[in-house]
């Protein structure tokens, strides 16, 4: 039996094995990654590589074994993921795995935004194959906003169109601490967890905390929709992507990523990582 965790060479993966190597001896622990080269660093320190694709069922044949605890991370190409879950779930299946974790959107069936939309199929495929799960519900990662300052500073905005809305994200870390719990210990099996930051900030507050941590005048923008997705799509951004990120702005306006149910902490015995401290990290 071994904990194996999908998507390991991502930015979530890395962190989810680096909370599991922490925990369990290295030789407890699997890596499904499409590229061993890339996945090198992980087998110098002794974790098991599978090599397998999300969109190539064949490929995941190998990729469980009977008894394994697996965290499916979600896939990255929006509008592909149904499949590609649908094959690792199957695969899963056939395997006899003892627990498939996975990680979804906050709110689960209640999220009614384009985004989530994939993620609540994969929940219903999920309990309709009859495996042993645990659904970890992620709320926004501070990351979302951290990484991407550059344009903020340049203009000196946050600009979107989630007017008073409020978000209780946490730090990337934090989640993968969450996920590293549920696959090595017990009594978790058939749960859910709606995981997000200890505390909702408003995008108002989030211009403060950049103008704090920079010393530069930074302000709050709020625009419509269409505004929002015609300034992404000017900016390079897909259309098809500035549409969605457009719809979570009048997600977090309608309040539904706002929630602080708590469980992020219970999950990791610690506080969330606060926005600022996200910030100062990004800035460093």
């Amino acid at each position: 039996m071994s904990i194996v965790v999908t998507g390991a060479t991502g930015a979530l993966g890395r962190l989810v094995i680096d909370e599991l190597l922490a925990r369990v001896p290295a030789d407890q622990v699997a890596a499904v990654v499409r590229n061993k080269e890339k996945a090198a660093g992980l087998a110098a320190r002794g974790v098991e590589l599978r090599i397998a694709d999300y969109s190539d069922p064949a490929s995941l044949d190998g990729a469980f074994r009977s008894g394994d605890r697996v965290l499916l991370i979600s896939g990255s190409e929006v509008g592909r993921r149904v499949p590609q879950h649908t094959a690792v779930i199957e695969a899963a299946k056939a395997a006899g795995v003892a627990q498939l974790a996975y990680t979804g959107i906050l709110g689960g069936p209640d999220a009614d935004f384009q985004l989530a939309d994939e993620h609540k199929v994969t929940e219903q495929l999920i309990l309709d194959s009859g495996l042993p799960y645990t659904f970890l519900r992620n709320g926004w990662y501070n990351e979302n906003y951290t990484e991407n300052l550059a344009p903020v500073l340049e203009h000196g905005a946050v600009v979107t169109n989630a007017g008073d809305g409020r978000v209780a994200s946490a730090a990337r870390a934090d989640y993968a601490a969450a996920a590293a719990t549920v696959l090595v210990s017990d009594g978790h099996l058939g749960r859910v967890h709606e995981l997000s930051g200890d505390t909702a900030w408003s995008f108002a507050e989030y211009a403060a905390e950049v103008a704090k941590a920079t010393g530069k005048e930074i302000v709050y923008r709020n625009v419509p929709a269409a505004t929002h997705q015609e300034i992404l799509t000017g900016a390079g951004v897909p259309e098809a992507m500035a549409a969605i990120l457009a719809d979570v702005g009048t997600a977090i306006e309608r309040g539904l990523l706002a929630t602080t149910s708590g469980d992020l902490a219970r999950l990791t015995g610690r506080p969330t990582t606060p926005i600022a401290t996200s910030i100062a990290a990004a800035l460093a």
